[in-house]
């Protein structure tokens, strides 16, 4: 009965009937009031049942250690984990494994080679629960030798604790190991597929991602929507969308994650008309659009030239998260709405959602774009005293490019000299390009001679400072840039953001 209560969320109804039946109260009627209580998030309430209860057994221990795991309460993980001890309590395969998941990732997971010692005091080491997580953990360290013991302590190794050993080869950056442990598996899943063909992926092998994905013959959407997001994390948009189309002419239906990642490569090579039919399909399959999807959309949208459409999407959803106001404001900066992108910022912050070093890096864009000068600088010191966030590299190429474009050029040279880094390329770049819209011939060989000391011979360098010099009439200089030049002393180079800019100031 009160399991009933339970499944149906009436915990009140739950812990009365509870109370008014002492006499058929038992263990493990406790452990299913407090589990009741941790599955409905009321971590308090099922402490206190934790602490009424007269007599604990081992479940009662790990239901408490996975609620604590639940609301990620480390240091009480660890603090139950030791009063177990102490009361007498002999951990089980389970309460390693919770506890190992748990401290993972945390300040405690320098306790998990001690884990280990007490697993194999126990002889739980050899354990198939206990062993994956210890896998996972010694992933986490960078320890080979010891993910390689742990699955070699295993007893009886099933597919899970082989996936577990190619997922840590994959994430220690060894794809050959974890081929060679792939292929010695004594059977596979979709699972073991997924997991080297993400592992390759990871480690940007995608030619050899592909290979595998193309052998497995059983091939479902976490699979195909692997290898399409593989693609689109590494730029390879167009492949992303032949793929796409190759799953949509197969017997499996993509997902709302699988859309999300075919949007993504729409909007990363600006394909207006196939990202609109990748939507009219989505439509059409009845996908349930939630926030992840509908951002994808609002992004591409906005990246592909559609602002009107992208501001038609964000604003039919119901629910808006970081991410969607980010590509809004970016969308807005990178049409040049530097007035609507502000008032979007301001909508953003009044609704109660923190902003972040990327909502800075769209705002400042935007005010570049606009010109608003006093409005980036205000925006740009507020990072720190209101939001407690450290301008980054890109937040003072965006401050420089604001104040160059506009003619403060000192202005951008003392942000410089007071970045509490040295600046990179793109820094430099973004100063030398602002220095060839005023014809600036001093800060402009000041720039140089900053990216000289970072990047040597940079064809756009030369370009500019020709371009400069050619303004003011300084001819020989000139003449001896483009033998600089012609004679192979600038090397090719793979354009990058800064010469872009360059490129559009001139």
């Amino acid at each position: 009965m009160i399991n009933g209560y339970i499944r149906n969320d009436k915990m009140n109804d739950a812990r009365q009937l509870f109370d008014e039946n002492p006499l058929s109260r038992n263990v493990v009627s406790w452990n299913s009031l407090f589990s009741g209580y941790i599955k409905h998030d009321q971590i308090h309430l099922a402490q206190q049942v934790f602490d009424e209860m007269p007599v604990r057994d081992v479940i009662s221990w790990n239901i408490m250690l996975s609620g604590l795991h639940k609301m990620r309460n480390r240091r009480g993980i660890y603090h139950c984990f030791l009063q177990m001890g102490r009361d007498g309590l002999r951990p089980n395969e389970f309460t390693f494994s919770i506890l190992i998941s748990a401290l993972m990732n945390t300040g405690f997971s320098l306790l998990i080679p001690q884990i280990h010692g007490l697993a194999f005091q126990f002889s739980l080491n050899s354990s198939l629960f206990v062993g994956s997580a210890l896998m996972r953990g010694y992933t986490y360290f960078g320890d080979r030798k010891n993910l390689c013991q742990v699955f070699d302590e295993i007893s009886v190794k099933d597919v899970t604790s082989w996936n577990a050993l190619v997922l840590g080869y994959m994430e220690l950056g060894l794809p050959g190991e974890a081929r060679r442990a792939f292929d010695m598996m004594p059977e596979k899943n979709i699972i073991s597929w997924t997991t080297l063909v993400d592992g390759y992926i990871c480690n940007k092998k995608l030619d050899e991602a592909r290979s595998i994905f193309d052998e497995c013959s059983e091939r479902n959407v976490v699979l195909w929507t692997a290898m399409i997001s593989g693609y689109v994390q590494w730029g390879e948009f167009v492949h992303a969308l032949e793929l796409f189309l190759l799953m949509w002419k197969s017997d499996t239906r993509p997902n709302q994650f699988t859309f999300s990642s075919a949007l993504d490569a729409c909007a990363g090579c600006s394909s207006l008309l196939t990202g609109k039919q990748v939507h009219s399909n989505m439509l059409k399959s009845g996908i349930p659009s939630d926030v992840i999807l509908s951002t994808s959309l609002v992004d591409m949208y906005a990246k592909c030239g559609d602002i009107e459409a992208a501001f038609c999407i964000f604003e039919s959803m119901p629910k808006k998260n970081l991410v969607s106001w980010n590509s809004i404001i970016g969308g807005c900066a990178r049409h040049g709405l530097a007035t609507r992108a502000l008032e979007v910022f301001e909508r953003m912050t009044m609704s109660g959602v923190e902003p972040d070093r990327i909502t800075f890096v769209n705002v400042l864009s935007a005010c570049v774009h606009g010109g608003l000068v006093e409005e980036g600088k205000r925006h740009f010191n507020s990072m720190g005293t209101d939001y407690g966030i450290k301008a980054e590299m890109e937040h003072y190429a965006c401050m420089v490019d604001l104040y160059g474009r506009a003619g403060f050029l000192e202005r951008a040279v003392k942000l410089i000299e007071g970045m509490p880094f040295e600046p990179d390329v793109v820094v430099w770049g973004t100063l030398l390009a602002t220095c060839g819209l005023h014809s600036s011939l001093e800060l402009g060989e000041f720039a140089a001679k900053g990216i000289h000391t970072l990047q040597k011979d940079h064809p756009a360098v030369y370009l500019l400072l020709s371009k400069i010099h050619s303004e003011q009439g300084i001819w020989d200089s000139v003449i001896e840039l483009r033998k600089m030049m012609k004679h192979g002393r600038a090397k090719k180079q793979k354009a990058g953001s800064w010469i872009e800019s360059s490129i559009v100031v001139q």
